[in-house]
């Protein structure tokens, strides 16, 4: 086996319309395709994926997983979202590697939100689990 590089998160979803609009409207993602069974967004390399689950007596809340985002304008985009009411799973924080908070999606998925320090990147394979720790 040869994997290359991981294609999509895939989650799956309560509501398709509530979610798609979340990604699309509140986090401002760029939609790759929509529809009422599959909808994907960015257009080049990993894509998020939403789906919607089939038995969703049985859908957990999505804190087992965390998806990460790296973001250059951090404070404006923290403020945003706490203007529009969003949940905040860890408050933002500034901390060794940089600036981190986790926000929740309707499902509850955990989506950390980080802007690295100026000596470090993206590529430097930090732990985000490292990053999740209660305050």
């Amino acid at each position: 086996m040869s994997f290359r590089k991981l294609g999509a998160v895939i989650l799956l979803v309560s509501d398709m319309h509530r979610s798609i609009q979340f990604y699309k409207e509140t986090l401002n993602l760029p939609i790759k395709k929509e529809s009422d069974e599959w909808t994907e967004f960015f257009n080049k390399e990993t894509v998020l994926a939403l789906h919607p689950a089939k038995h969703k007596e049985n859908l957990k809340s999505g804190q087992h997983i965390l998806i990460g985002f790296s973001a250059n304008d951090f404070d404006q985009t923290i403020n945003s979202l706490k203007e529009k009411g969003i949940v905040f799973f860890k408050n933002a924080k500034d901390e060794g590697f940089g600036k981190h908070a986790i926000i929740e999606d309707p499902d509850g998925h955990l989506i950390s939100i980080v802007k690295l320090k100026e000596n470090q990147s993206d590529n430097d394979g930090f732990d985000f689990l490292g990053l999740v720790g209660a305050e």
